[in-house]
């Protein structure tokens, strides 16, 4: 007896991408957004004359800008590119098409032709390398004086060797959350190989760039019509 063949079930997406987002902005934008939101409809609910309408222009303004630099921001990642959603556009790079993933005072992906994008959603903490590196300290004091990302290199900066470039992601606590997650980018640029992608003659090359206008288009809305209330007075 035989048994009927099963027939292929369909697969997900080949590569999955990773997200990186900013946990503190997310939490930020949603208490401003509720502050907001609060102060904007009580002007409308109880204002008089012009107020209820200066309020809805405002919020037409600033809820759009709020949410663009704290709960939008979002690093999309995976085998094949690198997809940046910063406040006011949409960065698609191939890896074939990324120079370098470099941290300073700002995270940032720079392309082959040299142009800089800044990674909003990765935002560098001072603090959290100071106290990474206090963690490091302590480790090594402790007996753990190995290599690598494990030590504090580089002028008191945790697991990082010279011009910030490492694929060690064996490091920990060593590290702090942003510098964690540029890690795990580095290491993903360059562990990409065209050559060994079972999609890379289908994948295109080039860099893209998208203005956000789902965020420009209300908040110029919300500026005209606030300066024309304000002309209008």
């Amino acid at each position: 007896m035989t048994t009927p063949a099963r027939e292929p079930q369909p697969s997900g997406p080949e590569y999955q991408d990773r997200v990186y987002r900013s946990p503190a902005g997310i939490v930020g934008g949603v208490l401003l957004l509720g502050i907001g939101g609060w102060l904007g409809i009580d002007a409308v609910v109880v204002g008089h004359g012009r107020t209820p309408w200066l309020a809805l222009a405002g919020l037409l303004l600033a809820v759009p800008l709020v949410a663009a630099f704290t709960i939008r921001p979002a690093v999309y990642a995976n085998e094949e590119r690198l997809r940046i959603r910063n406040p006011f556009r949409v960065i698609v790079l191939p890896w074939s098409q990324v120079a370098v993933v470099r941290s300073n005072y700002t995270n940032e992906a720079v392309s082959n032709a040299g142009a800089k994008f800044q990674l909003w959603a990765i935002p560098v903490s001072l603090r959290g390398r100071k106290k990474a590196a206090r963690r490091a300290a302590r480790a090594s004091a402790g007996g753990n004086t190995g290599g690598g990302a494990g030590g504090v290199i580089g002028g008191g900066l945790p697991g990082f060797s010279t011009g910030w470039r490492t694929t060690d992601l064996d490091a920990g606590d060593t590290l702090s959350s942003g510098d964690r997650s540029m890690a795990d980018l580095r290491a993903l640029h360059e562990g990409y190989r065209p050559e060994g992608s079972p999609s890379s003659e289908g994948t295109p090359g080039e860099v893209s760039v998208r203005w956000a206008w789902e965020v420009l288009g209300p908040v110029a809305a919300g500026a005209v019509v606030l300066v024309i209330l304000l002309l209008a007075g």
